[in-house]
């Protein structure tokens, strides 16, 4: 199972809390023993169509079950405590590749 997650900022969010914001995510491979597969990058699309998101997220599980457990884990739950202030807007599909 593949999730995307693309994140839009509030204005006036600085550099350094952005910064603190990847860091955090970056860290929960480490807590969240279900992550499987993760990266993440800037939008860097010349086109002008990212509507404003700036940052996009790719996590892969082995499955719906550990889905299921990172989206409740308290890690999770901490780093949504750490973005939710400068969030202005999230956009996330969850799916399973097709063969």
């Amino acid at each position: 199972m593949k999730a995307y997650l693309f994140f839009k900022f509030k204005e006036g969010t600085t550099p350094e809390q952005i910064k603190k914001i990847e860091d955090a995510f970056s860290a929960l491979p480490s807590k969240i023993e279900q992550i499987k597969g993760y990266e993440w990058g800037l939008n860097n699309s010349p086109e002008g169509l990212n509507k404003g998101f700036t940052h996009a997220f790719f996590l892969t599980f082995e499955n719906e079950e550990d889905r299921a457990i990172y989206l409740p884990h308290p890690d999770h739950k901490a780093f949504g405590a750490v973005l939710t202030p400068y969030l202005e807007d999230v956009f996330v599909v969850d799916y399973w590749t097709q063969e």
